[in-house]
């Protein structure tokens, strides 16, 4: 199963690994990241969450013929603080956040892909409830414009919305190239080809499917709540509004408490949790936009526990 790991070796590098060290990767995926922390603590342990029972089951079979430390957990990262404790680990050294959907799960006939005529679905664990057919065919117009220019940023939303209610009204809407097709008729041929607005959309629904940036701001207030001293928080983001998260999260635990900036003594609870290893975005190197296209929106932001 082939998948490319973006930003892998300066991810690696920002969670500066110590053999003997508890760490955590928060997004398992097929376990590109986790393979080379798990080659680096032959005394330690790892956690790694994926809400995907197909990529638990592919990874552990992968991870197994590196060492034994190590335990995949079935589970949304948002879940990740309640998960450990129930273990009986309250801390640990590093957390790793390779956000966005990985390339195997593209393949895997779950609608992901505007690229392939599929049933809508977009679910990374089967076992949630909600769908992206339940949101592209069930959603209000004002709804399905503000996903569409919220979470895709996308300037003909409106548009979009509005084909997506009249043809549903004939007919549900059931496939991935249904969707295409009707987004296509709605913007029109040449901006369609020129922009690829299809993208945008897909990504919108499938971020609302899974809830995906309510989920981040949570699990990054835990995972920052979780780390020892010196522990590294290292996040890899593909979409603006992830990366504004991250950046944000990591700003507002990274100064002084306005509340009471500018007192003679701070108190302890007031003072910054976190330190900022990069203060510029560190982005893919020359050879790998050339490897690997998907890696072209990808921002990494690592901050260390104080």
């Amino acid at each position: 199963m082939k998948h490319y790991t973006v930003l892998k070796h300066e991810s690696i590098l920002g969670l500066a690994i110590k053999e003997d060290g508890v760490y955590v990767d928060a997004t398992l995926g097929y376990a590109g990241d986790s393979k080379e922390i798990l080659l680096r603590i032959k005394k330690g342990m790892l956690f790694a969450f994926d809400k995907d029972l197909s990529a638990i089951n592919y990874s552990n079979e992968i991870l197994k013929d590196i060492g034994n430390n190590f335990k995949l957990i079935h589970s949304d990262y948002v879940y990740m603080k309640e998960q450990l404790q129930n273990l009986g680990i309250t801390k640990v050294d590093g957390i790793l956040f390779d956000l966005g959907v990985s390339s195997p799960q593209l393949d895997e006939n779950r609608g992901f892909s505007f690229m392939k005529d599929e049933i809508l679905d977009m679910r990374m664990d089967l076992r949630d409830s909600k769908n992206a057919s339940d949101v592209v065919n069930s959603y209000s117009y004002e709804e399905l414009k503000k996903i569409f220019y919220d979470y895709g940023e996308e300037n003909k939303s409106s548009l979009i919305a509005k084909e997506i209610v009249k043809e549903r009204e004939q007919k549900k809407i059931k496939t991935t190239f249904e969707l295409v097709e009707i987004i296509k008729n709605a913007v029109g041929s040449k901006y369609f080809y020129n922009n690829h607005p299809e993208r945008k959309i897909f990504q919108a629904i499938r971020i609302e499917v899974n809830d995906e940036l309510n989920h981040l701001q949570q699990a990054l207030e835990d995972a920052i709540s979780l780390l020892n001293p010196k522990g590294r928080i290292v996040v890899v983001s593909f979409h603006s509004k992830e990366d504004r998260i991250v950046k944000n999260i990591f700003k507002k635990y990274s100064e002084v408490d306005p509340l009471v900036k500018g007192l003679p003594k701070i108190p302890q609870e007031y003072l910054p949790k976190l330190k900022i290893i990069n203060k510029k975005v560190i982005l893919p190197s020359k050879e790998e936009l050339k490897e690997n296209s998907r890696s072209k929106s990808a921002k990494l932001r690592i901050a260390e526990r104080i």
